[in-house]
This record gives C-alpha cells, structure tokens and sequence, in this order.
C-alpha cells in the first residue's frame, strides 16, 4: 500500500467535510489532498485526477454525488475509489452499499468510519478496483441522468420607448445605468435614454462579468472604465468613457474589491 492515500472530500455543508477531516486524523495513511464543496467543484477535482479515493456526499446542488460520477464515467475518466456519504434511509444505503467501495451514513458513526477506512486501505493495498468499478458502472446506468445545466439567458439589448419611434440599444454600449424617480437612464457615450423599469430589475438580467452595481443607484458597464480613484469615506470615483463620473456606495465595496481582483 502506497504511503499516502490522496483523499478527496465532497460535501456542501462545511460542518460535514470538518467532521470527515477531523476522523481522518486518526489515520494518517489517508491525506486529504482536496475539498469541494458541490458536484460542479467535484467533477473539476476528478478530471484532473490524482486521487485515490473519495468520500462523496450524494445530496448536493446542481449535481449530485452520483451524477457527478455519471458524467466522468461518460467521457472515460477513471474513477478512484468512491466512498458515498449519505442521509438516504436503510433501503436507499444498502442499494449504494452493493456498488460502491463502501457508504457512510451521517451522522457519522466514529466506529463505522473507522471499518470504512480499513476497507479503504484494504482495496488499495489488493488493487481490487476492477469489481469496485463494475459495480459502480451498473449503478451510474441506473442513476437518472442529469439534466444540462442551461447558460444563464442575460440581456444583451434594452428597448427604449419613444412616442416617435421604438429602438434598441445594445448593452455592451452602454456606460452606466442610473435610478431615478421614474424608471432608470441609460447613460451612452453620446445620449441618455429613460426606461420604465427598476434598476434592481435590470441589474438581474444583466451579465455579472461585464455589469457592476457600485451603488443602489448606479450599475457600471466595466469595459467602459477609464480611470477609477479612492474618494472619501472608503467611497471610489470612476471615470466611464462618455466622460462622466460616478461615485461608489462603501456598502458595494466588497463587490468591488473583488472585481478588482481579476487585475491582481
């Protein structure tokens, strides 16, 4: 048996993946060389690979423990030893017990745990995978798929309303978005145009990688930054393209600070 067991653990709740780290302690053979906490994170970490075995919750968000499996499997990605953790009842552990290395049922039982970890050790020292894999293949078969997860439908135009005529304006040419006592302006660089709608409204709908609210009133198109500065009160003053200026909110400043962290 190899000297370091690279442990991977899976769980959205950060009390259930302390709780797995804190048994682990107590055998020092398994190293844990990762966390994630949700399918998407997980299917990333078992692409790269080098794990050699992981506890994966099987309730999570997006995707779930077995889905996450079933998405590896379908582009031939092998898999490492797998270790469900589960709150499913009796007749739900016992079917994932059939298939998978082993299952722990939360909560977490320290003396199941530590049956778990032997039977862990004892699969890798035997390099017993092929049946372990098997089993795990009928059960990715049985699983229902999961459904693809649609791209967010953000809105790349806004139709302005006029009593002459009706037109659109893209949304990568716009400056800013200000609210007003009526609806919201569109600041371009050469014109402003009124909407009848909330800026929360708008601020939904908008993509987060090119839209930024640094103030209930304002939302900035990014690319459309010149120059920004620290103003008063933790305040930021930025610059946009049409050559107006627009003051941050402190209470946007963490928004800020970490979309000023994409630059370094």
């Amino acid at each position: 048996m190899s000297a370091s067991i690279r442990t991977l653990l899976v769980d959205d709740e950060p009390l259930a993946r302390h709780l797995l780290r804190e048994l682990l302690a107590d055998f020092p053979a398994l190293a844990v060389a990762g966390e994630c906490t949700n399918g998407p994170e997980a299917l990333a970490a078992l692409q790269a690979g080098g794990y050699d075995v992981v506890f994966l919750d099987v309730q999570m968000p997006g995707l779930d423990g077995v889905q996450v499996l079933q998405q590896l499997r379908a582009v031939g990605q092998p898999l490492p030893l797998v270790v469900f953790v589960t709150a499913y009842d009796q007749y739900a552990v016992a079917a994932f017990g059939l298939h998978a290395v082993d299952y722990l049922l939360k909560p977490l039982d320290p003396d199941r745990f530590a049956d778990c970890v032997h039977r862990v050790q004892l699969q890798i020292s035997q390099r017993d995978t092929y049946a372990a894999g098997a089993g795990l293949a009928a059960l990715l078969r049985a699983w229902p798929p999961a459904a693809p997860t649609p791209l967010p439908d953000y809105q790349d135009r806004f139709l302005v309303k006029q009593p002459e005529r009706q037109f659109f304006v893209p949304a990568a040419d716009v400056c800013y978005l200000e609210a007003t006592s009526s609806g919201v302006l569109l600041h371009l660089a050469g014109a402003t145009h009124p909407l009848r709608a909330t800026l929360s409204q708008l601020a939904e709908r908008l993509d987060p990688a090119h839209f930024l609210r640094i103030h209930r009133s304002v939302v900035i198109q990014t690319e459309h930054i010149v120059e920004f500065k620290p103003w008063a009160h933790g305040e930021y003053v930025f610059r946009m393209a049409n050559g107006l200026h627009v003051t941050s909110s402190r209470s946007y400043n963490t928004v800020i600070q970490q979309f000023l962290k994409r630059f370094g």
